[in-house]
């Protein structure tokens, strides 16, 4: 069985990491580069920095945070937010990212996934989405979740897929920072419509959440933030729930895979 991975996430904004609700009511909690060395000592499989207002205010991603950031860290990197041309991955790449997260312009511009793919390797391609309940559907959105779109999270996954990209990640929206748990419906859905790693993102409440993600939800990796920035919960407490419940863990100390 696949090692299941434990994510850290920094959402970050003006070179600061924050965090909101429902990607609302930001607040600082803190310096990316200290807190990506700090969850890497703590045992976080990888680490993913978001630059949030990036797409928004029509500016690529800070690449000097990158980079200090990823000089200190000897997990893999992933890095998304105003990530617009094949350019701009290898901006980021060359800055010391493992992989790219690719949203809005994805939506935008769909080749842009087969382009990345096809001169960096699906491996380096994270096709984010994000997606709120509307009815008996998910909508995917854009620009931080302000704006919807047409497309359903489900089949919009797919097609990532098929256009390139190695992994998903899925978040969403309706639970992001309300720690009452991952959405295991849309996670399940999606993981088993595609044949590549689903992340799930959004709501972890506690190590049972993240358990439950796995689990009933069937993703091959679990995003974590709040709870970790908050100290409502910490890696090490979350992994030895994980390897309790059978699922095949990295514990800390142990030599990790990139």
């Amino acid at each position: 069985m696949l090692t299941r991975r434990l994510i850290a996430c920094l959402d970050v904004k003006d070179g600061r990491v924050v965090k909101g609700t429902r990607f609302e009511k930001l607040r600082d909690v803190g310096d990316p580069t200290l807190m990506a060395t700090r969850y890497e000592r703590d045992g976080a499989d990888e680490i993913v920095f978001l630059d949030i207002s990036a797409t928004n205010e029509e500016r690529a991603t800070l690449l000097s945070v990158v980079r200090q950031t990823a000089e200190q860290l000897f997990i893999p990197l992933t890095v998304g937010g105003g990530i617009k041309s094949t350019n701009d991955v290898m901006l980021v790449l060359r800055s010391g990212a493992d992989k790219v997260s690719l949203n809005s312009a994805a939506v935008a511009t769909p080749r842009l996934l087969t382009e990345a793919a096809d001169r960096f390797g699906s491996q380096c391609v994270v096709a984010s989405i994000d997606a709120k309940r509307l009815g008996n559907r998910w909508v995917v959105y854009t620009h931080g979740g302000l704006r919807p779109t047409e497309l359903g999270a489900v089949e919009w996954a797919t097609d990532c897929v098929r256009l390139g990209a190695g992994e998903i990640l899925l978040t969403s929206i309706d639970r992001d920072g309300s720690r009452g748990g991952y959405d295991l419906e849309l996670t399940r859905e999606v993981a088993r419509a595609v044949s590549v790693p689903v992340i799930a993102s959004g709501g972890a409440a506690d190590a049972a959440s993240v358990v439950a993600a796995f689990v009933e939800g069937c993703a091959a990796a679990a995003l974590v933030a709040g709870i970790l920035h908050d100290q409502v919960s910490s890696i090490g407490t979350i992994k030895a729930e994980m390897a309790h419940a059978g699922l095949p863990v990295r514990m800390t100390g142990q030599c990790a895979t990139i």
